[in-house]
């Protein structure tokens, strides 16, 4: 059967832009941005159908989009739209008013019958309303806006500006992350009139600069992805090259392990068409500096893949991609070990230099270095760190020598060619430096040490001294910048002080330190001599902002695979504990508190007796007296309290939590019958403060691991 000719066509469409070398930090980004942009354009406009697929493609010099299924023509949809009130739609006669006129011109219907206009409403509420079928869009119009607005809205940081000569030998101002030179717009087989950047689309590109100059001609839209990749050695899609290369640089390290972090993966695959791995070499003498010093020269400057053993030590190989296949790549090879050399050297002669000088002499020129304007220079932070990690240590009972020296050397690296050179190394050429200078071995790891956590997921300190300066560093950071006025707002946080709160919470829980938090943020604020510090740090504020922290990290924490519940959260941290080190044992407690058949019952009483405290505000006995008790049921809860107290007491001292909630279980039937029997609220003064000071003591004793009635 014919298919009618008013039947839209339904093909795929291909739109590629080509340019010189795009910026290969983010291309990832603007090619998922090109395919997205297109797509939601066409699908707004119904253009696309329930099995249209967006593939996205991205190399050096293009960005391009395939979408299935794409409709020639959108189907007609019906439109009713209000226009004005009719009052003021016609006038006295019965004729349009000009509000109305300019209204539906508008519209682009002022050529409008105007009887085919719909009434709705009674009275003041009747309005006028056009009701149409309007046509659906036509393909080539919809991609021409669709392509106009998404290369309007890429994520491009800077752009070039520069001129393209048209047919007619018309200058055109154009401005792109990088000259564009052709356009393809295909849908099935057909070449859409559309223009872009100064350029009318074609179906022509062009293949790898070296392997396959010239021009390749794409005859179908379905056909692009295979026409680049045999006839002109582009493999278009950014994913599978990168797969391709991790592939390849997997293969070629063979028995050694090859570094290949996610951000060099994606730069390199942003920077080849036709990737190639070759290998190279490096001299063996390179190796006595820092493997860390070399390892990042080699990704930074050169995009290099790094290579170690099985035991993690650098080898004097190395990985390179290439954008040019050929089975004689010497000269290749050769050119590469000959640009690296020099950047080794470098890496050398900044060690050499740096070694030539003890890392200690160097503290008093911290001096010279502003840490902040209100907050003075290294020197003075030093001063403090110093003096926080000594009082931390004190507290841990652990060396205070080393917690001081470690925080005296550990910025000092700052000041060294090394990290002059290559920033990302600082603490790890101090623990080198520190290493060479005979300090402690535990002061030299310190000096790395104390910037763990870096991330979340980040491994911790191994050594108490590093452990100790971390939380100094951490605590300094925090209170100063606080104190100045910069604490985060909404998203923005530039002295990452939520990621310092962070790491607190972790080195607190994880290594298990008995440490008062609110003790802590005391010691780390007397530290400052500065009046505003002084004056904006409010201990309950910054104690606040690291429970949050600490919220959203237990968040991600479970028992058996299963996650604590943010009701179990609540309950712990609504107790403000002074001590975080205990709180997955709390959890873990309350989990199994949960699962007792009494722990419904004692959840529900636990509220009920928050709810009356807090609504009496009268000041409550500190103590139940025995004689005023009257009724069986409160002196039952009475007697009940005073047998378990022990044991609580006991339990809890010897953070037995488990043990602590299981014991209350004993309470649960006598505080049922109380709230059966005894009216608390008595007329009677006397009787109702004690019965008040018998549910304060009953709720302090129940909610000493955590606030079981958030379980309710």
């Amino acid at each position: 059967m014919s298919q009618s000719p008013s039947t839209p066509q339904s093909d795929s469409l291909l739109i590629e832009i080509f340019t010189e070398e795009l910026p290969p930090k983010s291309l990832r980004r603007l090619g998922d941005a090109f395919s997205e942009g297109i797509f939601t354009k066409l699908k707004d406009a119904k253009l696309t159908t329930t099995s249209s697929i967006a593939t996205s493609f991205a190399t050096p010099r293009r960005l391009s989009v395939l979408i299935g299924d794409v409709l020639s023509q959108a189907e007609d949809y019906p439109v009713r739209e209000k226009l004005l009130p009719t009052s003021i739609a016609f006038d006295a006669e019965g004729k349009a008013t000009p509000p109305l006129l300019k209204k539906l011109a508008a519209l682009g219907y002022q050529d409008i019958d105007l009887a085919t206009l719909e009434k709705s409403g009674e009275g003041k509420n009747e309005a006028l309303y056009l009701k149409v079928t309007t046509k659906g869009a036509a393909l080539e119009q919809t991609v021409q806006v669709a392509l106009e607005l998404t290369l309007n809205k890429l994520p491009i940081a800077k752009m070039m500006h520069y001129q393209v000569i048209q047919k007619n030998g018309q200058l055109v101002d154009v401005q792109f992350a990088r000259p564009a030179h052709r356009i393809i717009a295909l849908h099935g087989k057909t070449v859409l009139n559309i223009t872009g950047l100064g350029i009318a689309a074609s179906n022509r590109t062009e293949g790898h600069r070296f392997l396959a100059p010239g021009i390749v001609t794409i005859c179908t839209a379905d056909q692009y992805e295979h026409d680049l990749h045999n006839r002109a050695k582009v493999i278009p899609s950014f994913e599978k090259r990168r797969a391709q290369i991790e592939n390849s640089l997997l293969k070629a390290a063979g028995d050694d392990f090859v570094l290949m972090p996610d951000t060099l993966l994606d730069e390199v695959t942003a920077l080849v068409e036709w990737p190639a791995i070759y290998e190279c070499q490096f001299d063996p003498k390179f190796l006595e500096v820092p493997q860390e010093c070399l390892i990042l020269t080699m990704k930074t400057n050169q995009k290099y893949f790094a290579l170690t053993d099985k035991q993690g030590k650098l080898r004097n190989r190395f990985l390179i991609v290439s954008n040019i296949e050929t089975p004689t790549p010497a000269a290749i090879i050769s050119g590469n070990e000959r640009v690296v050399r020099p950047r080794l050297s470098d890496a050398r002669f900044f060690f050499q230099q740096d070694k030539k000088r003890p890392l200690a002499s160097r503290v008093t020129d911290l001096a010279k270095v502003v840490y902040h304007n209100q907050l003075g220079n290294q020197l003075d932070r030093t001063k403090r760190v110093q003096a926080i990690a000594i009082g931390v240590a004190k507290q841990l009972v652990a060396d205070e020598k080393l917690a001081g020296r470690a925080a005296e050397i550990a910025k000092t690296d700052l000041l060294t060619d090394m990290v002059g050179e290559f920033p990302e190394l600082q603490g790890i050429m101090g623990t080198y430096y520190a290493n060479y200078d005979g300090e402690d071995s535990e002061v030299a790891a310190a000096c790395s040490e104390h910037y763990m956590p870096r991330f979340a997921g980040d491994a911790l300190p191994k050594t108490s001294t590093g452990t100790i300066l971390a939380i100094a560093d951490k605590l300094e950071t925090l209170i100063g910048i606080w104190g100045v006025g910069l604490a985060p707002t909404g998203d923005k946080d530039p002295y990452a002080l939520r990621r310092h709160a962070l790491g607190i919470c972790r080195l607190l829980l994880e290594k298990n330190l008995p440490l008062s938090l609110p003790e802590l943020i005391d010691l780390a604020k007397a530290q400052f001599p500065q009046k505003e510090v002084q004056e904006k740090v409010v201990t309950t504020d910054i104690y606040d902002f690291i429970i949050d922290r600490m919220r959203a990290y237990l968040r991600d924490q479970s028992i058996g695979g299963k996650p604590f519940t943010t009701a179990e959260i609540d309950a712990v941290l609504s107790q403000s504990p002074s001590h975080l080190n205990d709180l997955i044992d709390r959890l873990t407690a309350l989990r199994e508190f949960n699962a007792l058949p009494e722990a419904v019952q004692l959840a529900a009483a636990n509220k009920r007796i928050s709810n009356i405290l807090k609504k009496n505000t009268v000041a409550i006995p500190p103590a139940c007296s025995n004689k005023l008790l009257q009724i069986p049921a409160e002196v039952a809860v009475f007697k009940t309290l005073e047998e378990v107290g022990p044991t609580l007491s006991a339990a809890y001292d010897k953070r037995q939590f488990v043990e602590f909630l299981r014991a209350l279980v004993a309470l649960s039937a006598p505080i049922d019958q109380f709230f059966a029997d005894v009216m608390v609220m008595d007329p009677n003064p006397e009787l109702r403060d004690n019965r008040l000071a018998l549910l304060q003591q009953l709720h302090q004793k129940m909610n000493l691991i955590a606030d079981i009635g958030k379980l309710a």
